[in-house]
């Protein structure tokens, strides 16, 4: 019974790495695919708006050659050279980081504040759609991920108590010949860390064979582009640190809990 709180503990705990990568992937994608639009009567580098936000990290100058070519078509009497000198100054604008809607509408007020500046245009609505999903979907499934882990620890901690008493008549006689705490709560540690060890195999096993074997071979068009970010070795670190923590505190608590009492 210790190993299956133990087990979706470590589960609930790979699928948030998982999902913090998955989720980090699709921000850096969203940041990519967004762009500002500004509109300058003067040429500008990218220094210049650095200057005004430091969160913009990238311009790129629209080519206005088309543009001219496009207007040239319904003038009769104006070269393309004409209109391309008429022409302002256009550039898509890239950030750092995937902002919220108030962080994009203060880097428009800046750029809008900022002389030569004709028009600025952040496309705000579909921003701001995506955003909000974005974070919804990062609320529920963190609320989620830490009820579950709230009550498999408490579970964890009641089966502890549980060994402790099954085993009680045995630590109190180690009590009375003046056995260290940690000598007495032995057998809980060695029962903890196999169900850990157990645990931790276990988990491993499930992600993998999902990386490896079920996400190349399923028709899940999010699997087969996230694969590798379905496990990393690095994980086993991770989960190991997270179920001998989670066994070692247990272990303590009901040790301390119920230290001294004899019958």
């Amino acid at each position: 019974m210790f190993l299956l709180p133990l087990l979706a503990i470590l589960i609930g705990v790979e699928f948030f790495l998982v999902f913090n990568r998955v989720t980090q992937d699709s921000e850096e994608k969203l940041r990519e695919s967004y762009s500002i639009l500004v509109v300058s009567e003067k040429p500008m580098s990218i220094k210049d708006f650095e200057q005004i936000d430091a969160h913009i990290n990238k311009s790129i100058p629209i080519k206005k050659e088309q543009i001219a070519k496009e207007i040239a078509k319904g003038m009769r009497n104006t070269t393309d050279q004409e209109i391309l000198n008429a022409l302002p100054h256009f550039y898509n604008l890239y950030l750092d980081r995937y902002l919220s809607k108030e962080g994009v509408d203060k880097i428009k007020k800046k750029i809008m504040a900022t002389n030569g500046i004709k028009r600025v245009e952040t496309f705000g609505k579909n921003h701001h759609a995506k955003y909000s999903l974005f974070l919804f979907l990062k609320f529920v499934f963190w609320s989620f991920v830490s009820l579950m882990s709230l009550v498999s620890i408490f579970l964890v901690i009641k089966q502890m108590e549980v060994w402790q008493m099954a085993h009680q008549e045995r630590m109190q006689v180690m009590e009375i010949f003046g056995a260290p705490m940690l000598l007495r709560s032995g057998v809980l540690f060695r029962m903890g860390i196999v169900d850990a060890l157990l645990a931790i195999i276990i988990t491993t096993a499930i992600f993998i064979y999902l990386r490896y074997d079920y996400a190349p071979n399923c028709d899940i068009e999010l699997l087969v582009n996230q694969q590798s970010l379905l496990f990393r070795f690095q994980d086993i670190a991770i989960l190991s640190m997270s179920a001998f923590t989670i066994v070692i505190m247990a272990v303590l608590m009901v040790t301390f809990k119920n230290r001294g009492s004899r019958e």
